[in-house]
């Protein structure tokens, strides 16, 4: 494998982490097997996109629409997500990276919400990358959200330009990413950062959340970096 350009690196990479409940089901185990060994991909992923250079990694761990799974799992995922905040702050404090979410987050239980407080306003001094973790979070409500924003706001009868639309939006102060990564070879974007990845390079690849690695995340990046951007530019044009 040849070596990352470090001078080419997307700032900012988005990955929808997909495959927990079927690696799960190819050991004979339950779901809530899956989405605890899953903790240890995004430990390892977090932990190498710092080392790599990356600037803002974005997980998306858990949809608005995940809301609607069996309750038992939903119950079994928030209290991971407490033990996994709990844990794993040391580890962001070790790797100087700064804890961030997006979402609709007071819709998160009592606990869950106080975990991610703790743990944001300890890494707030951190510098070397920003965690991003999207919970109870959707493309679409992050649309309507800014749209009811700009309306309460008696903003309506004014033309809005995308600058001023970005403002609005839950990821007002992180640049879009230039890299969406897939996993579990599922080729949707599933209501995620819809406005946010007009431009991205999409990634997908067979392989299940729970067994996702560094050198996954390498080979990701390295497609990214054969790939051409031109934004809707022609080959020549960027040449030029």
């Amino acid at each position: 494998m040849r070596e990352i350009d470090k001078t080419n690196l997307p700032k900012h990479i988005a990955i929808t982490m997909d495959g927990n409940g079927r690696w799960a089901k190819t050991k004979g185990k339950l779901r809530v097997f899956g989405h605890k060994n899953g903790i240890k991909a995004v430990r390892d992923t977090v932990e190498a996109a710092a080392e790599i250079g990356i600037k803002f990694l974005t997980l998306y761990a858990f949809s608005t629409e995940n809301w609607s799974r069996p309750e038992s799992e939903v119950n079994a995922l928030m209290t991971l997500l407490v033990s996994a905040i709990n844990k794993e702050t040391k580890t962001l404090m070790d790797n100087n990276i700064r804890l961030s979410t997006i979402g609709d987050t007071e819709s998160l239980p009592s606990k869950a919400k106080k975990e991610l407080a703790e743990a944001i306003d300890k890494t707030k001094g951190n510098t070397r990358m920003t965690l991003v973790l999207a919970l109870s979070y959707s493309g679409r409500w992050d649309i309507l959200n800014a749209v009811n924003e700009i309306t309460n706001m008696g903003v309506v009868n004014e033309k809005i330009t995308e600058e001023q639309f970005q403002q609005y939006l839950s990821t007002k102060s992180v640049p879009d990413p230039e890299l969406l990564i897939r996993t579990s070879g599922e080729y949707r974007i599933s209501n995620f950062l819809l406005w946010q990845i007009a431009y991205s390079e999409l990634y997908f690849t067979d392989t299940l959340w729970p067994d996702f690695r560094r050198a996954d995340l390498e080979k990701a990046i390295l497609d990214y970096q054969s790939r051409e951007r031109r934004f809707g530019k022609t080959t020549e044009q960027i040449q030029n």
